[in-house]
């Protein structure tokens, strides 16, 4: 074999292990893992720390197969060899026929390379500096919608709003009154069971925004990332970059922009109403503690809980042998857990100096909007505790979660 992954500790479950995963989960998680087994998303964390315990490297029969690849050095080694594990044929296993790519995270060099050079000064920190006023003014104004309730369910009324509020408003010009059917069709894209109602809502997804584009590059241009998205990039072999791939750059950054944050913003306030003294700690020194808590709950709260690539070889990972054409899943909710690089990872520690975590991803395929993802974290959690720093969740108004190869709140119940 040519190419050999890092050396990684591996050995085959036992059938005592495979045994006690049976029991505990309803089937063996090493060698006939699913994504979207109920199990998984009622026994997440648990299947997480087993899998990074036990098996770097684990395996699926739905569909056509895949691998997952748990623990942190095994996943580092994925996401940085795109030579080998390429993005180039999607991050989802067993992808529905006929879904358009999203560029430039489905794709690898030179064309990734043409479109994250010309992405990546519209979501810098400089300017995403720019969009801190704005969003938290609309932090405050989803707050005063509900303050004086005494009570909100958070994803509906806040968490879902506010990521999307932030990208249509600063990033994209997009009508804010679009939101509501562009967040369903992200969000049935993602998680509903139907692969044909999820390819449906792609699909809205795609000639909604197909459509926004053709309109801003008829317009005056703004100087924002639209218009550069609608100019289009050149290839390394001089030719211009598809009118396809651009509303696909489009619907990728949208996808990004929406789908992630509220699990993050969800999951830490949820964490913080359940532990008032932490919470306490928070408020009185939110200029020490607010950074390092954001990277904590980004660490144990990871809405991208795993995305694929493929091999474009036979490899040897983390001790098992994979052929050309297997498809590998970088289990980052499992990496970042891994007791191997965080110590005691099982405990939120809000106090953590460095917090080593794979939630924006590893690699050239690195979350390109992490700087907005940050500032609406801060945002959010900053301006609620200003202005509800007592709270706790309401009876019967516990969390309620979906996961796949993302996770996502759904409902969460807050009073004060």
């Amino acid at each position: 074999m040519g190419f050999k992954a890092q050396e990684t500790e591996y050995h085959v479950p036992t059938q005592e292990e495979i045994d006690a995963s049976i029991a505990k989960y309803g089937r063996d998680i090493y060698n006939d893992f699913d994504l979207d087994a109920p199990v998984f998303n009622d026994q997440h964390y648990d299947i997480l720390d087993d899998l990074v315990e036990r098996c770097p490297v684990a395996h699926s029969t739905v569909g056509e197969g895949y691998y997952l690849a748990t623990q942190n050095k095994v996943v580092r080694e994925v996401g940085q060899n795109w030579r080998t594990f390429s993005a180039a044929k999607g991050y989802m296993p067993n992808r529905p026929e006929g879904l358009p790519y999203l560029y430039p995270e489905e794709s690898d060099p030179p064309l990734h390379t043409a479109w994250r050079t010309a992405l990546n000064p519209f979501m810098g920190p400089a300017t995403i500096k720019e969009y801190e006023a704005t969003i938290r003014a609309d932090a405050n104004k989803l707050i005063d919608a509900f303050i004086d309730r005494g009570e909100c369910e958070f994803v509906s009324e806040m968490g879902a709003l506010l990521p999307g509020w932030a990208f249509f408003k600063n990033v994209l010009g997009v009508p804010i009154e679009d939101l509501d059917k562009l967040v369903d069709g992200v969000e049935d894209g993602t998680f509903n069971p139907d692969p044909v109602v999820r390819g449906e809502k792609f699909g809205y997804v795609f000639q909604y925004l197909g459509e926004y584009l053709a309109k801003r590059a008829q317009e005056p241009p703004r100087g924002d990332m639209v218009d550069m998205i609608a100019a289009g990039v050149t290839y390394e072999d001089g030719t211009e970059s598809a009118w396809a791939d651009r509303v696909s750059v489009l619907v990728d950054m949208t996808f990004g922009g929406i789908a992630t944050t509220t699990y993050v913003m969800a999951g830490g306030l949820h964490w913080l109403a359940t532990n008032p003294d932490a919470r306490k700690l928070l408020i009185s020194d939110m200029d020490t503690y607010m950074p390092r808590a954001i990277e904590e709950f980004a660490r144990v709260f990871p809405p991208v809980v795993a995305l694929g690539r493929t091999c474009t070889k036979d490899v040897e990972l983390g001790g098992r042998s994979l052929k050309e054409g297997d498809y590998v899943m970088m289990v980052y909710g499992a990496a970042s857990r891994d007791p191997r690089v965080v110590e005691d990872p099982k405990k939120i520690d809000i106090t953590r100096e460095t917090v080593l975590h794979s939630a924006f991803g590893v690699g050239i395929h690195r979350c390109i909007g992490s700087n907005l993802a940050r500032l609406e974290l801060r945002a959010t959690f900053e301006e609620w505790l200003k202005r509800i720093p007592e709270y706790s969740v309401k009876p019967g108004g516990e969390p309620v979660y979906v996961s796949g190869f993302l996770r996502s709140m759904r409902s969460c119940t807050f009073q004060w």
